[in-house]
């Protein structure tokens, strides 16, 4: 069973902690357990974080940018690695899987330049006799809560940039893909952040409602559903704390009569299908204008179809599977009922 980090300790929760099996989606293996920690491993990691934060928080800020150089290192040592972990638990390709390791790296590049982000301000005589000083201070102990579909990147979003500012963070990885998460924080400790800066709880819906009961958190960052997102966002504010809350969206793709066959396919379908559709920004809706569906519909139809399927390791393969039978079953549904309702199935 995958395990906590509290503090400098890898822990298993309590006995009586249920917990779910985390797959492979190509295969259906069950690669390892996830536990369903409860409001006693998040108490635990928030009074490790809170002690963390005492020091860390005054941690010269050249040397927490030390550390952040050393780690973004040991994620480039890793890249490979990582890139396997993500497509082996996810599903995505390993070109997508690179993809995404490398634009979480982009963010620990872009938590190395703090010296300059974090710099105050001062403007004079802004009125009679009245100077203005901006100070940048760090909040507290903040946590984070990723998504399934992003185990690498969202994170490497969320805490690299906290912790340089001088919070500490109480990562919340997703119950799906629960991997990323817990080597990135194996590779954090091994760049030498002291312990306590960056926990982990793994856990679901109970979790996230013992992060945002907690009064010792002060911040909290989540990417996920709309209606979640919805809910962490209220509540957590209701209790005084700072909320990013980002939910989905459906995105749409307008082909006007002048575009070019050429470019549009492609990019029709890489933004529909690219991560098997599990994104955001996924695009949900292609809006031919004017006469535009005349030669565009028959490229797509032919580009769609020959599209390779499979497990997401293997040479060639440009879609991979869903995250589990359950999503499969919801969007083969979607298919059907639009069937139903009238719609023409092309490519099935």
């Amino acid at each position: 069973m995958i395990r906590n980090l509290i503090g400098s300790e890898w822990r298993l929760p309590a006995q009586d902690v249920s917990s779910l099996p985390v797959f492979n989606p190509a295969t259906a293996e069950v690669i390892e357990q996830v536990p369903l920690s409860d409001g006693r491993e998040v108490d635990a990691a928030v009074r490790a974080a809170a002690e963390s934060f005492q020091t860390w928080s005054r941690t010269a800020v050249m040397d927490r940018v030390r550390l952040m150089f050393r780690f973004k290192a040991v994620l480039e040592d890793s890249f490979e690695e990582l890139a396997a972990l993500v497509t082996r638990h996810h599903g995505k390709t390993l070109d997508e899987a690179r993809g995404e390791v490398r634009r979480g790296i982009e963010v620990v590049d872009f938590a190395c330049g703090a010296p300059t982000l974090l710099q105050g301000r001062t403007l004079r005589d802004v009125s009679a006799g009245v100077d203005q000083d901006l100070y940048r201070y760090p909040v507290g102990v903040c946590a984070g809560i990723p998504p399934f579909n992003f185990p690498v990147m969202i994170p490497l979003w969320m805490f690299p940039l906290a912790v340089v500012a001088g919070n500490t963070f109480i990562l919340k990885p997703s119950e799906r893909t629960p991997l990323g998460g817990a080597r990135l924080a194996e590779l954090f400790l091994e760049a030498g952040f002291p312990p306590g800066v960056l926990n982990v709880v793994h856990g679901a819906a109970g979790a996230v409602d013992a992060l945002i009961e907690h009064r010792g958190i002060s911040a909290i960052s989540f990417v996920g559903s709309a209606p979640v997102a919805q809910h962490v966002y209220t509540e957590a504010a209701a209790r005084g704390k700072r909320v990013q809350a980002l939910g989905g969206a459906k995105n749409h793709i307008v082909v006007m009569p002048d575009a070019d066959p050429a470019v549009a396919v492609p990019a029709i379908l890489n933004s529909a299908f690219g991560n098997a559709g599990e994104r955001c920004l996924s695009g949900s809706v292609a809006v031919a204008v004017g006469g535009a569906a005349d030669a565009l519909l028959d490229p797509l139809r032919d580009a769609a179809a020959k599209m390779v399927v499979g497990p997401g390791d293997q040479p060639g393969v440009q879609v991979g599977p869903l995250i589990r039978a359950e999503h499969r079953d919801r969007v083969a549904s979607f298919v059907e009922r639009g069937v139903a309702e009238g719609a023409e199935l092309v490519v099935d």
